[in-house]
């Protein structure tokens, strides 16, 4: 496991990010001169009340929506000055997504979800990179099924795949197992954490479960639109101490 040291660059580094939207007597702020840096090669986990920021934090860092002030770097991009054009390219070729509701298309198979990435970036799509996304999160015996022939699990693991095939830098994850069972949800973060361990590469996750955040080298807590303590080496019990502490 890989965490962030004083001698190391982060993957993704936050620098004084603040985000508000607008609300019946104003702009209402969700994020409040946010410092943060994502390390390399490891799975960071984002925690916080309902309504503390972690979505729109996690929408910042991964180019989908812009902060009002503030840098946000990965790399030497920095996705807070990039154009609407800029960052879809950026979303194309170096970040990947996994969400709760999963956004597989009904209307394609297994085989053309994971193969979409590679047709929306020009790309040729070699049925055998296609097929090992599949493998490598169980599927490859599923690629002709539709998502309304799979479970919940599978439409997430797909969703995996299809997020693996691109071979992004970071994964961004929100609630990835939110609306799973506890074996599915299981089975999603052994596919994660080998994302990290494995592949090499980055995930930042938003989740609110202590059991899932304990699978993270490292956990955020966010309260208020603010970095307000975080923990490295993570168990399920420490995590929920942590949130009983800032819910008194």
């Amino acid at each position: 496991m890989s965490l962030l040291t004083d001698t190391q660059l982060p993957a993704v580094q936050l620098s004084a990010v603040s985000k508000s939207y607008p609300g019946p007597a104003g702009r209402v702020p969700v994020l409040r001169e946010v410092s943060l840096g994502i390390a390399h090669r490891a799975l960071t986990a984002v925690m916080g009340p309902s309504g503390s920021g972690k979505t729109t934090l996690l929408n910042c860092t991964a180019g989908l929506d812009k902060p009002d002030s503030g840098k946000i770097l990965l790399g030497d991009t920095d996705l807070a000055a990039c154009t609407e054009r800029e960052l879809t390219v950026l979303r194309r070729s170096r970040i990947g997504f996994v969400f709760q509701q999963f956004n597989l298309l009904p209307m394609l198979n297994a085989y053309e979800n994971v193969a979409l990435p590679l047709r929306l970036r020009r790309r040729s799509v070699k049925r055998a990179r296609v097929m090992e996304a599949l493998r490598e999160v169980g599927l490859a015996d599923k690629a002709d099924r539709r998502p309304a022939q799979l479970s919940g699990g599978q439409q997430q693991r797909v969703a995996i795949a299809r997020t693996l095939v691109a071979e992004p830098e970071i994964v961004f994850a929100d609630e990835p197992t939110g609306s799973l069972d506890r074996s599915s949800g299981r089975q999603v973060m052994d596919l994660l954490r080998a994302v990290v361990d494995r592949a090499g590469r980055t995930v930042v996750m938003v989740t609110h479960d202590p059991a899932v955040a304990a699978c993270a080298d490292r956990v955020v807590f966010f309260s208020d639109g603010r970095v307000v303590g975080r923990l490295d080496h993570p168990t399920a019990d420490a995590v929920a101490r942590r949130l009983s502490e800032w819910e008194r």
